[in-house]
Formats: C-alpha cells, structure tokens, sequence
C-alpha cells in the first residue's frame, strides 16, 4: 500500500472529523431504515391484511433503489459524494414524513403509498453510496488505516441492524407503525444535517485527482460508467460473489420484508418480536464483525466465507417452518448472526485489494447494485407465494434455496483466488487505491 492508504492521509488535515461525521451519519440514516423495515410491512400487513400487497410495498421501494443506484456511480463521482448524501437524506425525510402526514389526513391511497415508497428508494440508493465512498477519504484526512476505517464502518451498519429493529419492535408495539415512520423521517433528516455540518465542502475527492482532472478533458457519463462494467468484466472472483451474493439477497429480502411479518402476525408474537429477533441476529453480527477483524486475517477467506454463509443463511428460514419455541428460534437468529459478522469483512477485503480508487463510485455502484438486483423482487416473490401455498412450505423452500446457492457456487474454480489474494506475503493488485465494500451483503 501507499503510505496515504495506510493512514499518510492528506497533508495539513489530521482531523478525525470528517471519519466521525460520516460514521455518525451513516448510523442514524441506518438505523432510521431498520426502524423503517419493521415499521412499513407492519403497517402494510395490519391496513390491508395482504402478503401480497406487503412484497408489493418491498418492491416498489428497491427496485428504483437498485436501479437509480446503478446509474447514479459516475455521476457522485463527478459532482461529490458530500452534496450528494445530505440532500438525498433530506428528499429521502421529506418523503418518508409524508406517509403518516397523508395517512393522518384520510389521503393515503395504496397507489400513493407505493409512489412514495418508490420515491424514498429512488433517493436512498445514492445516498447509502455516497456515504460509503466517503469512508476511504474520511481515514485519509484523520490518518487512520484503511482497513481500521471500513472495519468501523461495517460495526457501525451491524449496530444500526441490532438497534433499528429494537427500536422500531418496540415503537410499533406500543405506539403504531405510523410512529416508526415518523422516526425513520427524523433520522433521515438528521443524517443530512451531520453530513452538510460535519464534513468539509471537499470531501470525497482525492487532491491527486482533483488535480488530475483539472488538467484534462472530463470523461463524459457513459465513458465512466463503461469503464466500471470493463471494469467488472475482467474480475472473475468479484463477478462471482456479486452473483451468489445477489441470490441470498434476494431470499433475504423476501424473508424478512414478508415472512417473517407474516410469521410474526400468524403465531401471534406480535411486531415486538420482529424487533427482538433482528436485534439479536444484529448483536451478534456485531460480535462477529469484531472477532473477524482480530482473526479473520489468520484464517482461509474461503472457509470463514463459506462457513459463515452456512451459519447465517438456511437455519433462519427452518428455525421459523418448525414451530419450535421462541427461545430456540432466538438462539439460532444469534448464531445466524455471528455467522453474518464474518461475511462483509472478507468481501471488503477481496474489494479492497482489487478496486482502483479512481473508480470508486462507478465500481461501488455497479457492485452494490448488481447484487442487490434481486432485493426487489424477492418481496413480491415470497408474497405471492404465501398467498399460493402457505408459509411454511414457502419457508421450507427458501432454506433449500440458500443452502443450496451457497454450497454449489462455492465449487467453482474462481474461489481459490480469494485464499490467494488474503495471503500475508501476496501483492496487493491495485495498492494505495482501495474502495469502501461493494456488492456486500443486505
């Protein structure tokens, strides 16, 4: 690595600042969206009584999220992550707020809710990204490593994802999911004032290449998204784990936009439970993350990877088809999570090593979105499929789903290069221009 990425950061600026701002920006916009995933199916499912409509409402929110994020790369890389992130978090809050507001005053309609839900992911998409391709300059300014920042990074979503489902259980609980809304407005507006606060107007752009670009012609849009799927094309390994990963992103998203709603309202647990199951797969997760960062070095990426994938995927959708009793659905939500905590860590690194920074937000962008292109159909998938056949048998096969994607892909010769590039003495392919995570997992 160079000397800037593992902590020479950027001349005059030792600030800790900008890496704490956009940390704590990151935290509230995504723990106000956890709260928000607990808090909309509910609200969904009680007004209407539908699973169908619930993967409707799902849908409607990530597919302009995926799509818009796809497209939107080239252009944070040219205009600036900074401005990009605090106003997509206050459309994104003024969207959000106008749910309960029109739900209050008798004029929510179900075409009005899914344009609403379409326009809140349509703008959170370049925010969650903008926010990311911070990260590396964030460590930069305040020197500190790379590899310390995006580790803070990923405890940071675990502890949103332990949090935010707490929260929005218990306010849907006991005050109504239109209240969880409400917060989730809050958060997002919050985050805009931390990062239009907190973070320096230049921000998200490296001097070198500020310089650089100033002394040439600006590469146009479609060249800079090009270059990203060029990119992309000539990346075996990170081409397939953006495919696995996008098929458990998909089972994931129908597991816990619908099933796991519908589960909760058919045993009779209630929203609370919701809350207290993510809570407890998130603290866990974080419990991972943190033994990854000490360990994970040590150990083969494709053991821990596919180890963890193991853990962290079938047991939740079996666990919930059984009918056990609750403590034992808890227990293996934990170890589901700890298996979680392994899993962002070792596809940051395989990105890290591999990513030029010049490229940060096409690549990001592509990858994010390429892996999460199955999110929004897996809602509307697991919906229509409870209506068809039942919950437990849509559980039943969700679990043979995972277990079987994860297991199969992991054959594949592309892997081995993982365990290569996570050698202590291997080269580093693209040093000192390392990314924020992509294509990671939801």
């Amino acid at each position: 690595m160079t000397e800037d990425a593992q902590g020479g950061g950027i001349p005059g600026d030792r600030s800790l600042r900008p890496l704490s701002g956009i940390l704590a920006a990151m935290a509230v916009s995504l723990t106000g969206t956890r709260v928000s995933a607990v808090a909309l199916p509910w609200f969904v499912l009680v007004t209407t009584g539908s699973a169908t409509q619930t993967g409707l409402v799902a849908f409607c929110e990530m597919t302009p999220y995926v799509t818009v994020k796809a497209f939107t790369g080239p252009l944070v890389d040219r205009i600036g992550p900074r401005a990009v992130s605090w106003t997509t978090d206050l459309a994104s809050a003024t969207a959000a707020a106008a749910v309960p507001l029109f739900h209050t005053l008798d004029l929510l309609s179900f075409p009005l809710l899914l344009l609403l839900v379409a326009l809140i992911g349509a703008v959170r998409g370049p925010g969650d990204l903008a926010k990311e391709v911070m990260v590396p300059e964030a460590a930069e300014r305040g020197r500190v490593p790379l590899e310390r920042a995006t580790g803070l990074s990923g405890v940071t979503e675990r502890l949103a994802s332990t949090i935010g489902p707490a929260a929005g259980g218990a306010l849907v609980a006991l005050l109504g999911p239109l209240t969880g809304l409400v917060v989730n407005a809050g958060c997002f507006a919050l985050g805009s004032v931390i990062v239009a606060l907190a973070l320096p107007r230049g921000m998200g752009r490296a001097v070198e290449e500020a310089a650089a670009e100033a002394a040439e012609t600006e590469p146009g849009y479609w060249r800079r998204f090009g270059e990203g799927f060029t990119f992309l094309r000539g990346e075996p390994l990170l081409l397939t784990v953006i495919v696995m990963v996008g098929i458990t992103n998909l089972l994931d998203a129908g597991f816990s936009t619908v099933l796991v709603p519908v589960w909760a309202k058919e045993s009779g647990n209630g929203p609370s439970v919701i809350g207290l199951m993510g809570s407890v797969m998130g603290a866990a997760a974080v419990a991972g993350s943190l033994i990854a960062a000490l360990t994970a070095h040590r150990l083969r990426r494709r053991v821990v990877f596919f180890t963890g994938f193991l853990l962290a995927g079938a047991p939740r959708f079996l666990i919930l088809a059984s009918g056990t009793p609750m403590g034992a659905v808890l227990a293996v939500f934990g170890v589901s999570g700890l298996g979680a905590g392994f899993l962002n860590p070792v596809l940051g690194a395989i990105l890290l090593e591999r990513v030029p920074r010049r490229m940060l937000g096409r690549v990001s962008a592509l990858g994010d979105s390429l892996a999460w292109a199955g999110i929004p159909l897996g809602g509307l998938a697991a919906g229509a499929a409870v209506a068809s056949v039942g919950l437990a048998p849509v559980l039943l096969a969700g679990g043979a789903a995972y277990f079987l994607t994860t297991n199969l892909t992991g054959l594949r010769p592309e892997w081995r290069e993982m365990d290569r590039a996570g050698g202590p003495d291997a080269p580093r392919r693209h040093s000192g221009e390392a990314v924020a995570p992509a294509g990671k997992t939801s």
